[in-house]
């Protein structure tokens, strides 16, 4: 299987040159106002017309759940795919709650899976809706379900060891087997783990700088591991963006460093905790403790590039595409083949930005394109009030920026959209475009501190106060291309229950007694009739109920009808939807089932019934195999 895998790996750059081409040659027959649609939308199977007609969501909606279980509607089935330990290598261990090590967990499935990309076998151009490779994320560790003897003040070095290798990203050879269930492959040529521990470049214009250089890397130029990577996206020459997040939660010592140094105040504008870390990680090594390794940090917070194809390929982050807490990297080629990549900064008050390539992409050569988002413009949102808005470049040496150089624009990012006026937004989270309409849709999570003491107050784009539910915007591109640098938008959801009095809940103008509640939207895709599917994180908070994937039509009479399809298991946050080419599969990964427990007293023992619970990624068809997902 490895021999014949490896041959398929080095034919692929022939059917990638053929397909663009002939994607190209179709383009070049649009006329008038739909030559304004971008060239190509980087999502599973094909993009349909919109003069087709739309196939209506016909799925039984289930109901909010408290239970510790997967549900989802009559006529589907939900299938547990790899779990957190699965091994994925012929040599590596089978999961053992009680004998875990940081060489087993690096052969291993990681932990808190969240983003999941879906790569058809035996190349990305092959559209296999039935083989491919699955990308998955391992965002964060949660010790307490993780080891049985766990002190949250003095981890041992093994326990610390075991979650930097329990980090990083799995890539993983999956089929659907005759029977319609989904297997994967643990002797793949494509198998492999990347980990918090594995070397990868530092590269575009930051790279080098001195702010990058520690003091185990001198050159500034190379960085051991990725840390609490979320959500990503996919390239059209096949390659996946992983996003790092949350990274200040790893650091510690920050009041170590003194006022007058000026690293100080950017790493306390990124969260850099001033004592202790909340892992204790600095315990055991030094390059997590700021007082020691003051740069460090500061090579944490990036886009990193993976070839899901090549095992052996150096994963890249792309420091042209600005440093903050980015959920997502959604790829789209304009008219003018540049590439552009939208993203959110997920914290209260922070940013929506988008990234337009120098060149365009390279139709002949795969391998030309994996420096493609090393050079260009980086842009912040600023939304009007009138429902204009602009993108404002993150430039260095133009008007607020004069001052600054390149490389510091792409570390300091938020201090640089700062400057500029962009506006604060509430928690923004993923970000896709409507490979039908080529619309784009904005998540805002939350933000209950909109309007209170101190904090910004409310405005169009952020409309309500205590935003405890979060909502979506809708924004057209001007012109209908995603390289343009202004655009329109409007309010597409205000989530809440509007059964609850004061949720002031909006759902693209729908029937509000007909809608399911959802609350805390977070991670979104497409099916490839443009319905939208939206899955949350919060909701045990807000409805005191689980969190869960949800379908809404973004166009027609059914404009704005929500329809909950998922209830995930207690604890849990719903990720990463992505589709089957054939849209007859949808993989969805279950983050941290049981959070805020232990393994002493947990509140969920999901996927098997013991302990410990062990997110996974799942695989939901029809009971046929035979329908589309939500048709």
């Amino acid at each position: 299987m490895a021999k014949r895998h490896a041959e398929q790996y080095e034919r692929r750059g022939e059917t990638f040159s053929r397909i663009l081409r002939r994607r190209l040659a179709r383009r070049s027959f649009l006329k008038g106002a739909a030559a304004t649609i971008p060239l190509l939308i980087v999502k599973p199977g094909r993009m349909v017309s919109s003069g087709q007609g739309v196939q209506s969501l016909a799925f039984q909606p289930v109901r909010l759940s408290a239970a510790d279980a997967v549900l989802v509607p009559p006529g589907y089935s939900s299938q547990i795919l790899i779990r957190w330990g699965d091994p994925l290598f012929p040599d590596a261990p089978e999961f053992n709650l009680l004998n875990q090590t940081a060489s087993s967990q690096a052969r291993q499935f990681g932990y808190n899976c969240d983003y999941v990309g879906y790569f058809p076998l035996p190349d990305h151009d092959s559209n296999n809706p039935t083989h491919g490779l699955l990308v998955v994320n391992h965002e964060f560790t949660s010790p307490e379900l993780m080891f049985v003897r766990y002190s949250a003040s003095a981890p041992t070095r093994e326990q610390v060891d075991v979650e930097l290798a329990a980090h990083g990203l799995s890539v993983v050879e999956v089929e659907r087997t005759q029977a319609g269930e989904w297997k994967y492959h643990r002797d793949s040529f494509f198998n492999r783990r990347i980990t918090g521990e594995t070397e990868m470049l530092l590269t575009g214009p930051a790279a080098g700088h001195d702010l990058l250089k520690v003091s185990y890397d001198r050159t500034g130029t190379r960085v051991r591991g990725m840390l609490n990577n979320c959500a990503g996206g996919k390239t059209p020459w096949g390659t996946v963006l992983t996003c790092e997040e949350n990274f200040n939660q790893y650091f510690a010592n920050l009041n170590a460093l003194p006022d007058s140094d000026r690293r100080k105040a950017m790493h306390a504008r990124y969260g850099v905790p001033s004592g202790a870390s909340e892992r204790r990680w600095e315990q055991h090594h030094d390059r997590f403790d700021v007082g020691k390794e003051p740069n460090e940090p500061f090579r944490f917070g990036w886009v990193i590039e993976v070839d899901p194809y090549n095992p052996h390929f150096i994963p890249r982050k792309r420091t042209a595409l600005g440093r903050f807490k980015h959920e997502a990297a959604t790829v789209v080629v304009a008219p003018d083949g540049r590439v552009v990549v939208y993203s959110g900064d997920d914290e209260r008050f922070e940013y929506i930005y988008k990234f337009v390539s120098r060149r365009p992409m390279n139709l002949t050569r795969r391998d030309a394109n994996f420096g493609l988002l090393d050079e260009g413009t980086l842009y912040v949102a600023k939304f009007n009030d009138d429902g204009t808005g602009q993108w404002l470049p993150l430039q260095a040496g133009q008007g607020p920026l004069a001052t600054w150089s390149q490389a510091e624009v792409l570390i300091y990012t938020r201090a640089a959209a700062d400057v500029l006026g962009a506006t604060k937004m509430d928690r923004p989270e993923d970000i896709e475009m409507n490979p039908i309409t080529g619309k784009v849709y904005c998540v805002m999570t939350n933000n209950t501190r909109r309007g209170s003491s101190g904090q910004p107050g409310v405005n169009q784009a952020n409309p309500r106060a205590n935003n405890r539910h979060g909502h979506i915007i809708e924004l057209t591109e001007d012109g209908g291309d995603p390289t343009s640098t202004t655009f329109r938008w409007e309010i597409f959801l205000l989530c809440g229950d509007p059964m609850v009095p004061g949720d002031q809940t909006f759902f693209a103008g729908f029937d509000p007694t007909l809608v399911s509640p959802i609350s805390c939207p977070d991670n979104i895709t497409f099916d490839g009739n443009g319905h939208l599917w939206i899955a949350t994180d919060g909701m045990p908070g807000t409805f005191q109920k689980n969190d869960g994937l949800f379908a809404v039509p973004v166009e027609g009479e059914e404009r704005g009808f929500v329809r909950q399809f998922l209830s995930g298991p207690v604890g849990a946050e719903i990720c990463g939807p992505e589709f089957t080419p054939d849209y007859r599969t949808l993989f969805v990964a279950i983050q941290h089932p049981g959070e805020g427990s232990s393994l002493t007293a947990p509140t969920s023992t999901w996927p098997d019934g013991v302990i410990p619970p062990r997110p996974s990624v799942i695989a939901i068809t029809t009971h046929n195999g035979l329908g589309a997902i939500g048709s």
